[in-house]
């Protein structure tokens, strides 16, 4: 599977590596926008399993990144929130891999004091 050369320009070795199945879904749109597709054939085009791939296009559809109209799905026609998610994701990434992965239960924890 190729990939798009801003992507391959922009991210690290690690991150071509390991991207996740929204990722994985994203691009193939991306690179495919000029159609819309079931998603039985996106899964057969993508790693992503098939069991997989419908809670991951929802997730997609209420980020409105993905547009759907059953039983089709394309990517959004708003390219700069594509890009705008996209950016947020690879900068959290970034921060991620400088400082440490957030951790949930610190949070709350947190949260939790600053209100008492």
């Amino acid at each position: 599977m190729s990939i798009d050369i801003d992507q391959f320009d922009e991210r690290s070795p690690e991150e071509l590596a390991e991207l996740s199945n929204p990722e994985h879904v994203l691009r193939f749109l991306y690179e495919n926008r000029d159609r819309a597709w079931k998603a039985k054939e996106i899964a057969s085009r993508t790693p992503v399993p098939e069991n997989s791939i419908h809670p991951v296009l929802s997730r997609l559809a209420k980020q409105e990144l993905v547009r759907h109209k059953a039983p089709y799905w394309a990517l959004t026609d708003n390219l700069d929130r594509l890009r705008q998610a996209y950016d947020h994701h690879r900068v959290t990434r970034l921060f991620d891999d400088c400082y440490g992965e957030e951790d949930r239960d610190e949070w709350i924890k947190a949260s939790e004091q600053a209100e008492r």
